[in-house]
């Protein structure tokens, strides 16, 4: 009898935190006029900045609970902005396909905590139908009600067949492109 009784016990934690879960997903929002992502890549060794308009974020994210979070974000690859060349030319088939392709999207699939508000998070990165894990860096900082997580990281842009066919060469345009970002959030739970 005692042992049903922690076997009742376990499932009502379980049942309570997958209650809670969705609860926790839906009180949290990413506040997109102070959050940013920009990237930068070399073309004939010259540094070229450039950023993305149009992003979203659906965060269940616990500081203190990492391995029970979860975070999904899609960039609208037509939201690119370097300058209006670069932009048409980045919307065409060799570079991100935007009519076939109009979003780049990141799903976690486990997350640690490092210490300090350092969290890494592992997922899967998927750009012009290809899938690459990632590790990424997080750092998290809390202020006035808000969570700022901040981080960046290295692609490699032939690995998403971006900047294919002619522009494959990588003395003109670089292969790793540096990504940076800072999502502000409100409704996460304190460090």
């Amino acid at each position: 009898m005692m042992r049903q009784l922690g076997v009742f016990r376990a499932l009502g934690a379980l049942v309570l935190c997958a209650a809670m879960q969705p609860a926790l997903a839906a009180d949290q929002a990413l506040v997109p006029a102070r959050s940013e992502v920009t990237f930068v890549l070399k073309q004939m060794g010259v540094p070229v900045s450039g950023r993305f308009k149009v992003f979203t974020a659906q965060t269940a994210f616990n500081p203190r609970a990492p391995q029970a979070s979860q975070i999904a974000f899609q960039v609208d690859l037509g939201s690119v902005a370097v300058n209006a060349d670069a932009d048409a030319e980045l919307s065409k088939p060799d570079w991100f396909h935007t009519r076939q392709f109009p979003k780049a999207t990141f799903q976690s699939v486990a997350m640690k905590a490092l210490g300090g508000g350092r969290f890494e998070v592992a997922g899967k990165l998927t750009i012009k139908g290809h899938v690459r894990d990632l590790i990424v860096p997080v750092q998290l900082t809390q202020a006035a009600g808000l969570s700022t997580a901040t981080g960046s990281l290295l692609i490699k842009r032939l690995d998403f067949k971006v900047g294919d066919g002619d522009w494959a060469d990588t003395a003109i345009v670089a292969n790793d492109v540096q990504v940076t970002f800072k999502l502000v959030l409100q409704g996460v739970p304190a460090l």
